[in-house]
């Protein structure tokens, strides 16, 4: 019982991972795709302040999946490391590439530095999220087993490509969603407009490579297609799909109110309803929540102190993404943004 539970908190964090940090990662691919010096210049600039308050803390949540999985669930751990120790490898360096390109292409003097460090940061965005999603894609699959040795490239496989290309879509929307509020924030009226076609187009592309996805899962990953297509899967696939088709109707709005909540939706609904088309498997069809358990007791004191971090921790980091989102962290206007764009030049 106290390992299905630690699997949802698992799950759970996985998910606020993949909308925190996707955010960021998407910032980044709209960094990356922005064109020139001189094209680019307002959308990396709304990126660099959007992202500056909240980039660090959304890596917590990294943390806190790894450390649950290392102490609940070893065995997963095991098996996930060595059979996907190459994309794993690759989304770490990424990580720190990303992490460092960011801090660093600001305060860089020479425009060559910033224009090095920039895309940096910007690749890096594109290519942590694709082996992550390739990683989680392997899970789905069956592929992370105590069989699969470091040599087989359990990744380069039809569903871990494909979850790793829509782990990629999946940033770019929420990163877009979230660049066209902090736009309205900013009373910046072009870049609201700039990100929301580009939600729309992001949406558009999660929604086709989903259903892609789910037809190769029918064959390459048949007991997920079949969790995803029955039961408390199917009720959170549903749920992914009425966000979307909300958050499509959100960004044509004009106030687009509430789209970065639909955003969010779609792709905490699509990591949770993953989640529970496994069940109970940790990794179908070769390990179960029980067999990849660790001690009840070494259990239970993981529960205890994940409601310690949740009681301490969550309120602070809640409060932050409220100040963020208000636009309470930084006062920044249209006017911020022309000067700064002229500076920058």
């Amino acid at each position: 019982m106290i390992a299905d539970v630690i699997a949802v908190v698992l799950l759970l964090a996985i998910a606020a991972y993949a909308c925190a940090g996707g955010t960021d990662y998407g910032a980044g691919f709209w960094d990356l795709i922005a064109g020139g010096a001189e094209r680019g210049k307002r959308p990396r600039w709304l990126i660099d302040h959007a992202m500056a308050p909240v980039w660090e803390v959304n890596n917590v949540w990294l943390i806190f999946v790894l450390v649950i999985m290392w102490t609940g669930f070893p065995v997963l751990f095991q098996q996930l490391f060595q059979s996907m120790w190459l994309p794993l490898a690759l989304a770490v360096v990424g990580t720190v590439l990303r992490g460092a390109g960011f801090a660093l292409r600001k305060p860089a003097r020479r425009l060559a530095g910033r224009r090095l460090y920039g895309a940096v940061f910007a690749v890096s965005s594109l290519l942590t999220p694709f082996f992550l999603g390739a990683a989680a894609g392997g899970v789905a699959s069956g592929r992370v087993t105590a069989d699969a040795k470091p040599s087989d490239h359990a990744w380069a496989h039809p569903t871990p490509v494909l979850f790793g290309v829509l782990a990629v879509a999946t940033t770019a929307l929420l990163g877009a969603v979230f660049l066209a509020a902090d736009a309205r924030r900013f009373e910046a009226p072009d870049l609201d407009g700039y990100f929301r076609r580009r939600a729309l187009a992001a949406l558009a592309a999660v929604a086709a490579l989903s259903v892609v996805t789910l037809i190769v899962a029918h064959d390459d990953a048949a007991h997920v297609w079949h969790g995803l297509t029955h039961g408390a899967g199917l009720v959170f696939v549903i749920v992914a799909a009425v966000s979307t088709l909300a958050t499509a109707w959100l960004l044509i709005r004009p106030s687009g109110a509430w789209s970065r909540v639909t955003a969010v939706g779609v792709v905490a609904s699509a990591v949770i309803a993953w989640g529970l088309a496994q069940r109970p498997y940790l990794v179908p069809t070769s390990l179960t929540i029980a067999e990849g358990a660790g001690a009840d007791t070494t259990l239970r004191w993981l529960g205890v102190v994940t409601l310690v971090a949740v009681v301490l921790v969550m309120p602070a980091v809640v409060l932050l993404y409220w100040l963020d989102t208000h636009g309470e962290l930084e006062g920044l206007t249209d006017t911020d943004l022309r000067l700064g764009a002229g500076d920058d030049g």
